[in-house]
């Protein structure tokens, strides 16, 4: 039952970081550089990684698209 919780929240954290950019008409190469990180590790980030560094940048992106986490 852990495995599918973890799954469906990964998919929240991405469904979440999605829209908000389709709400700011962004791509996530805008935020890649924005955010001074590149297009495939923000990919990984977005789609719920879990290596400090995806943290990290997960914590970047909710601090720029203005996401509680």
């Amino acid at each position: 039952m852990t495995e599918e919780k973890m799954i469906i929240g990964a998919k929240a954290i991405t469904s979440k970081i999605k829209i908000r950019l389709l709400e700011r008409g962004m791509s996530q190469v805008e935020l890649a550089e924005l955010i001074g990180e590149g297009p495939t590790q923000l990919n990984r980030a977005i789609h719920a990684d879990t290596s400090p560094k995806s943290v990290r940048i997960r914590q970047k992106i909710y601090k720029v698209l203005d996401i509680n986490n």
